[in-house]
């Protein structure tokens, strides 16, 4: 089956749990979990379903932001790209799930990668406990950590979707 294609839009009230390539069953993604300040980053295999935390984009400038991603994408060559949609708890639309909406588009545009959009409500919750667990507490001291492990949990999530998802 081929993946459509068509950049992702406001109508899609969901996040998109997208299918890759079936050629693209053993490949490499990267996720974002978007910010105005900071972008994480999460690379993921799909063969072992697993996600690691990779770097934080710490610019705001929009111009320095899309070329560390591309130094990103052309180091880990991946075949699909998974952002994070940010929503209310109750799933209804605010402004960053606009802006990452419009990043995701972005990334489709400029790169021409597959792009699935994924639920990321409560993903920044999930990584401070994470990391607090681990033993890094002060979120605030943490936080780019916090950034790149909240997209390896966006990530994680996308790679057991698909992986539980109907052939």
């Amino acid at each position: 089956p081929s993946f459509p294609t068509s950049p992702v839009t406001r109508e899609h009230a969901e996040p998109q749990r997208r299918r890759f390539p079936r050629e693209a069953a053993m490949s490499t993604l990267l996720a974002f979990d978007f910010g105005l300040a900071r972008i994480g980053v999460a690379v993921g295999e799909t063969e072992t379903g697993h996600a690691h935390p990779l770097a934080v984009i710490a610019e705001e400038a929009s111009a320095v932001r899309f070329a560390a991603i591309e130094k990103l994408l052309a180091e880990w060559k991946p075949t699909g790209l998974v952002v994070g949609l940010p929503t209310h708890v109750d799933g209804t639309e605010h402004a960053m799930t606009v802006r990452c909406r419009r990043f995701a588009n972005q990334l489709h545009g400029r790169y021409g990668l597959p792009v699935s959009l994924v639920d990321e409500r409560l993903s920044s919750a999930e990584a401070e406990e994470r990391l607090s667990e681990a033993g890094h507490h002060g979120w605030r001291k943490q936080k780019p950590r916090l950034d790149s492990a909240a997209a390896q949990i966006i990530l994680n999530q996308h790679l057991e979707s698909t992986r539980h998802a109907a052939p």
